[in-house]
């Protein structure tokens, strides 16, 4: 259960990375917990902006949140002194998200009614990003039938509003009213965000690595596969959404996205088995695992002893995952492939397209420098089923696979 905990904590965090978070802090005593809700933004690796109201600034001191979220504090249209313009246009289009926690009644009232007298209110009638409400205010004025009416209208303007708690409030009475918790508007965020990935609600299938067709206890056939490709690959589908399933030969790598579900094979017929088990109800198949073509047509029980000899290796030819999955595809799956070519590349990457019935290939050349197995990079030509090829530049194995992901979200 801790693992479990450990790895949805991290999601949380992986799903905030980058995102620019502007909080919007109104009057109310439970801007205290914007604190928190701030230096946890920061630690997931967002950059966080803040706007206070003007009166906001008899609950907390914008001192305490510019060192939390490391950046000024906002609060009046134009900057002390200077005169220079705090420009609330810039600020709604900078902002992915927009986090108004605490939201007084007030504050709402004002964003229902298009009221502006303030800099927190301009910038959110001038974002175009979603923007997320937390109330926090005493039960009687969250019950008091306005207030309700108003929270109806700012849903209906696409808003999300995050519920308050129940408990002990300001005036000593206790109820409903209570601004969340910052690690349930954290969780809320991470939700609403995963639901709007592209590749959410979608299953997909990802095999990497090798697979080792034994000769004996000690001895294999295989391939210098390390199945990184096939990992990134897998990570990029889970971090916009996808439900993963990664079939993968042996290697020395950790899939850490919990969308991934991991099954490890060793040969060539375990991967075909679990291929096409998953198959069945996957959305997207990349195929990146290189197979052993051939095994030995049986295999010792026993270490072969180097006195006796082997003169020679019988071979069988292994069961042909890619293959199998084209003629079990249905009209709604798409297929990908990959080819790892040291001549003619082209020519038989297209003649592997129509054999396999792929929707896309992704070709790799050995003799490209920095491609291939067991490095950190690729260079990669991806070609579609009807011969339209697009290449790529030497990357990163990560940004390879965000290519590819991009590549196959345009098919769907």
């Amino acid at each position: 259960m801790q693992t479990a905990n450990f790895l949805t904590a991290n999601f949380y965090y992986l799903m905030l990375k980058g995102k620019n978070i502007l909080i919007g802090v109104t009057a109310s005593i439970a801007a205290y917990k914007s604190a928190l809700l701030i230096r946890l933004l920061v630690k997931a690796g967002a950059d966080v902006k803040v706007i206070m109201t003007p009166a906001a600034l008899d609950f907390i001191t914008p001192l305490t949140l510019s060192t939390l979220s490391k950046n000024p504090v906002l609060i009046h249209f134009s900057k002390d002194k200077t005169g220079e313009w705090n420009n609330h246009v810039e600020l709604g289009l900078w902002a992915d998200t927009i986090v108004i926690a605490p939201a007084s009644a007030n504050t709402i009232a004002k964003m229902v009614n298009g009221i502006c007298d303030n800099l927190l209110l301009a910038t959110y009638l001038s974002a175009r990003c979603k923007v997320y409400v937390a109330p926090a205010m005493d039960l009687d004025m969250y019950k008091h039938p306005a207030t309700v009416e108003n929270l109806k209208r700012l849903k209906s303007f696409g808003n999300a509003v995050i519920n308050p708690g129940t408990g002990e409030l300001a005036s000593g009475l206790n109820g409903e009213g209570r601004m969340a918790e910052p690690e349930d508007i954290i969780e809320f965020l991470q939700k609403s965000l995963t639901k709007m990935l592209p590749f959410t609600g979608k299953k997909v299938l990802v095999t990497a690595g090798p697979t080792y067709e034994a000769i004996d206890p000690v001895r294999f056939i295989g391939n210098h596969s390390s199945g990184k490709m096939g990992f990134a690959i897998a990570e990029e589908f889970a971090s916009q959404g996808a439900d993963v399933t990664l079939v993968c030969g042996p290697n020395n790598l950790t899939a850490i996205h919990p969308n991934i579900h991991r099954i490890d094979i060793t040969s060539a017929e375990e991967l075909y088995n679990a291929s096409v088990k998953a198959f069945k109800t996957t959305d997207i198949a990349v195929l990146s695992a290189a197979v052993a073509d051939y095994k030995p047509t049986k295999a010792a029980n026993q270490k072969i002893k180097k006195v006796n000899g082997i003169k020679s290796i019988d071979l069988v030819s292994t069961k042909d995952t890619l293959q199998e999955l084209g003629k079990l595809k249905k009209a709604h799956q798409l297929l990908i492939g990959f080819a790892l070519e040291t001549e003619n590349e082209i020519e038989n990457a297209k003649a592997k397209i129509k054999k396999k019935n792929l929707d896309l290939i992704v070709l790799n050349s050995l003799n490209d420098k920095g491609a291939g197995f067991k490095t950190n990079t690729n260079k990669i030509t991806l070609i579609n089923r009807y011969n339209k090829s697009v290449n790529f530049e030497l990357k990163s194995k990560a940004e390879v696979a965000r290519d590819i992901v991009t590549v196959i979200k345009g098919l769907i």
